[in-house]
Order: structure tokens, then sequence, then C-alpha cells
């Protein structure tokens, strides 16, 4: 069986300054284009079988500036909807709700470009992008890449690894990093995290 890489966007200004960043469709900072350039050495070899994008242009950027051709941007991939706290830091939101957790507590709704997501309807959109990777990855032809966003991806882990939705709070995941998940003994398996080539 192939394995399924994960690549997390590069640096935004929203993701140095710790904001929550669903929807809304910030650019690449200038260290972001850098870390997606440097994982093209990574890439460069490997001949995926499927490349899915989150249709948000710091992931198609990503993946373009990491030599990922011929990416389908699949709306599956978008990042978690925040809701109310879109654009905010988890500090700000910890002024009024000092034990505040995305993982337990979700988000209250925002405007209608922003109606929030529960971390139940953000398992249901990676369990959706896995049934489309399974075949691919069954088929050993190659691996599946995704290029996407860290509380999505993480979220998407801990589906992988059969574990619920909020289960994605145990794996902290950089900004142009990839992680590999495979298999062992038919197992699902984390078999490289955040790594930088």
């Amino acid at each position: 069986m192939s394995d399924l890489l994960l690549v997390r966007h590069g640096e935004t200004a929203w993701s140095a300054d710790g904001r929550h960043t669903g929807r809304t469709d910030v650019p690449l900072t200038a260290r972001g284009v850098e870390e997606a350039i440097s994982l093209a050495p990574f890439f460069r070899d490997r001949h995926p079988a499927l490349v899915l994008t989150s249709p948000l242009r710091r992931a198609v950027a990503t993946a373009e500036l990491a030599g990922l051709t011929g990416g389908v941007p699949d709306p599956d991939l978008y990042e978690w909807d925040y809701g109310g706290y879109e654009g905010i830091t988890t500090a700000e939101i910890r002024r009024t709700a000092p034990d505040w957790s995305l993982w337990t507590d979700g988000v209250p709704p925002g405007d209608a470009d922003h109606p929030g997501e529960s971390a139940a309807e953000v398992g249901a959109r990676a369990d959706r992008v896995l049934a489309r990777v399974a075949p691919v990855l069954a088929a050993d032809k190659g691996n599946a890449v995704l290029v996407a966003h860290g509380h999505f991806l993480r979220v998407l882990t801990a589906r992988y690894l059969e574990l619920a939705p909020a289960e994605g709070r145990l794996f902290l995941l950089r900004t142009g990093t990839v992680s590999v998940l495979s298999t062992e003994h038919g197992l699902p398996v984390i078999a490289g995290w955040n790594t930088r080539p």
C-alpha cells in the first residue's frame, strides 16, 4: 500500500501571529514562500499518483512552489471554519473564556461566510477525503499528497488512525512541513511528522 503525504502550507501573516485562519484567503509570507520552495527536493524524485489541494491560495501556492504539479482543488480540504473566532488568536479568546479549547469547546457562529464548524463536521470532511484517496493508496501505484491546513490535517490524521476528530489535538503540525501516514502490518501508523527536507 502507498503512503499518504500531508503538506501543511507555508507560513502566512496570520499563522505567524497565531490568528485562526479558516476560510480567509491570505497569501504566503516571504518566509512561507521559502518554506514551500524548501519542500521541492523532497518531491523531486517522487511521482505521486494523486495531488489534492485546498482551494485556498496559501495551499495552492505551496503545492506549486514545492513542485507538485497537477494538483486538484478539493473543497473538503478547506481549513476548519472558525466561525466567530476567524482572525482571532487563542490568547484573545481566553480573555473572556480562560479555559477555551477549539478541540472541546468549538467555535461560535460567525457571519454568513463563516458559520463555524464542529470537530465532528471537520471529521466528516476528513472522512470523505480519506475515502477518495483510499483506492489510490490501495492500488499501490504511487503516493497520494494532500496540501492543506494545520487543524484540518490534524483532524484527518486522527481519523486515519481511527481516533475521534477531537484527538487531532495530539498532533502539533508546523507550517511548511511534510508528514507521512502509512501502514504497518495492515494497521494505520504515522511514519513521519513535521519533516523538513
